[in-house]
């Protein structure tokens, strides 16, 4: 035999695509070919194959060496092809009778010694192998929990090359996946530790309950960060597919912790002020990678002290604020990431941040407008719900034990809230009031009579209120609506969550 073919799975952005792996001996000098659009890392895994094959104590063909990666149109990237090169080769070479691999997705990269080393991205591509209608993969040991998760597919894993071998020769079993270990409790910070703050707690339930974005500005001290620490604990746990889709991404970025379980928690990051663009939505050189957006991704995205951060940085955020998605466009291709998130920013009111609040404030006028003035009009726009904290009072801070409702209590209105949304948007596809089009709540049978609108209707005649503020307005009083327990909005709906957008301006 001088043909052999393995099953792989490559990985462009989040999304798999089954792989032919093919090797193919024809007489000549001894070279190895590699085609089917292989990057770099891709390019190494002649050597690495090689010196694997032989120190796992088997015989590398002395001709010349043909590897063909099928579709070839498709860029491949990274070294998961490593084990699966490996097969087709032994089979094309005879050395290997590959019929107990037919039908079977094998992924990993080998070390020098012939040890399989784990890989990023093998949940996507495992699922992309299910979707195929693949229902057996052997993966490297330490992704075999990871790869697991994905329903419908029976995993096995190898920690040697010459494992794999034995089970193909001598059919010795391959390593199971171990049992599941028992869920544990969301850790976390949690709302009980809030002092006083009720118009920040009020605005963080709102916020939560209708996926909305939130905007914090206040001076030190006032609870920002606290409150936006606290946002993920009040959050339902994410559903099945969901959680697949986050965890997928966590998994891209080598960022899933070792037991490889399905995050089910809502994603929270915070990068620091001086994160680049790539960093906040992605980048890097080849494929681009996920940046910090993407992996918050059906969670929380938190910009402390947002003024600090880059204006260029800050702006592209605009785009996957709006629609829910990355888009990126490199040299070697371009990829999409998902980025539905809730954005939270936190801002002091000036640069000198006096704690004691604004009447010990050492800046001028002109330079509070410049601070606050480096988050544009048309990202504070895209911003639901913006509140000022004032500096908390003593007998708050001592009571807090007291009076502040647990992380608990306050989620379980919002699911309750959300459960409410979902069943009344279901028609229209949507879960969220944040996600429900403008002109579908202009329209009847979603659209308040003017006379609870009235107020709005005012301001966006006078160019204080946007036609996309107006809209966002009236998404939030659909949710003060729902965590009150009534069927549609009326005007004290309406007027509170004008305040919390204008923040009683």
């Amino acid at each position: 035999m001088s043909y052999a073919k393995v099953l792989c799975v490559g990985l462009v952005g989040v999304t798999g695509h089954l792989v032919e792996v093919e090797a193919d001996l024809a007489p000549g000098l001894p070279a190895v070919v590699l085609s089917g659009l292989p990057d770099t890392a891709l390019h190494e895994a002649r050597d690495r194959v090689r010196a694997a094959v032989v120190n796992s104590g088997q015989k590398w063909p002395n001709r010349r060496l043909t590897v063909n990666l099928l579709p070839a149109t498709l860029p491949k990237y990274g070294s998961a092809f490593d084990v699966a090169i490996a097969a087709a080769v032994l089979g094309a070479s005879g050395e290997l009778p590959l019929l107990p691999l037919a039908g079977v997705v094998v992924l990993g990269e080998l070390g020098l010694d012939g040890t399989v080393r784990p890989v990023r991205g093998v949940l996507p591509m495992v699922a992309a192998a299910a979707r195929a209608g693949i229902d057996r993969v052997v993966v490297p040991v330490g992704n075999v929990a990871e790869a697991a998760v994905v329903p419908g597919i029976r995993v096995r894993a190898v920690d040697t090359l010459h494992r794999l071998v034995a089970f193909v020769r001598d059919g010795t079993p391959l390593l199971e996946p171990p049992a599941d270990p028992p869920a544990a409790p969301f850790p976390g910070a949690d709302l009980a530790d809030v002092a006083g703050q009720q118009t920040g707690r009020r605005a963080l339930e709102v916020a939560a309950a209708g996926g909305h974005h939130l905007a914090l500005f206040g001076p030190p001290g006032a609870g920002k960060t606290m409150l936006a620490e606290r946002l993920p604990s009040i959050l339902p746990a994410l559903a099945d597919d969901t959680a697949l889709e986050v965890t997928a991404l966590h998994s891209i970025a080598g960022l899933l912790p070792a037991d490889g379980r399905l995050i089910r928690r809502p994603p929270f990051q915070a990068p620091h002020h001086t994160a680049t663009v790539p960093a906040l939505v992605g980048g890097g050189s080849g494929l681009a990678r996920p940046g910090a957006i993407s992996l918050a991704h059906r969670g929380v995205l938190f910009l402390d002290e947002a003024p600090e951060f880059t204006k260029g940085a800050l702006e592209a955020l605009r785009q996957p604020l709006e629609h829910g998605l990355v888009r990126l466009v490199r040299s070697q291709g371009g990829t999409e990431y998902p980025a539905q998130v809730q954005l939270v920013i936190a801002a002091n009111p000036c640069p000198c941040a006096k704690p004691a609040g604004d009447a010990y404030c050492e800046c001028s006028p002109l330079a509070r407008r410049r601070y606050l003035g480096r988050l544009s009009g048309p990202l504070l726009d895209r911003i639901d719900v913006q509140v000022t904290l004032l500096p908390v009072r003593a007998a708050e801070l001592m009571e807090t034990t007291a009076t502040s409702e647990p992380s608990a209590v306050v989620a379980a209105r919002v699911r309750a809230a959300r459960q409410v949304a979902a069943a009344r948007w279901a028609p229209l596809g949507r879960q969220l009031n944040a996600e429900v089009p403008g002109p579908e709540l202009r329209r009847p049978p979603w659209r308040l009579p003017a006379r609870d609108t009235g107020e709005l209707r005012r301001r966006l005649d006078s160019g204080a209120l946007s036609a996309r503020g107006f809209d966002r307005v009236i998404r939030l009083a659909w949710t003060v609506a729902d965590l009150d327990g009534r069927d549609r909005p009326d005007r004290d709906d309406v007027a509170e969550a004008l305040q919390l957008r204008t923040g009683g301006a």
